[in-house]
């Protein structure tokens, strides 16, 4: 079974590695969206695979770095695509949630990725 909790941010970042001429090189922001998902047994005697807060608990330092941001400026995010974002998301936020089995990004209402660890 799977849940998920989302989660929304602001901020600024430009492509450094995309071809030239290409509007993404521009300096721009996002309204992202992040869909954490979490992947488990529906355990009794709670009858839930996590606590929907233990999931917001382990984002929190994570989404305090992002939000209002430029992304460039975070080490590891010098090449802030989407891909790259849920990357970092996800080796940052593995350990405090093992049972993490994907994290989606949206920066616009059409475009995205879904990255599970590999």
């Amino acid at each position: 079974m799977e849940i998920y909790k989302d989660f929304h941010f602001e901020a600024a970042h430009r492509l450094p590695n995309v071809p030239e001429g290409h509007k993404c090189a521009r300096l721009h922001g996002h309204s992202f969206h992040v869909r954490l998902t979490v992947a488990g047994e529906a355990a009794e005697p709670s009858g839930w695979v996590m606590d929907f807060a233990d999931i917001k608990a382990a984002f929190k330092p994570l989404l305090e770095q992002l939000d209002h941001y430029y992304l460039n400026d975070i080490p590891g995010l010098e090449n802030p695509t989407s891909e790259n974002v849920a990357r970092w998301i996800w080796e940052r936020l593995i350990p405090a949630l093992p049972g993490l089995s994907a994290v989606e990004i949206r920066e616009t209402c059409t475009s995205g990725c879904v990255y599970r660890g590999v």
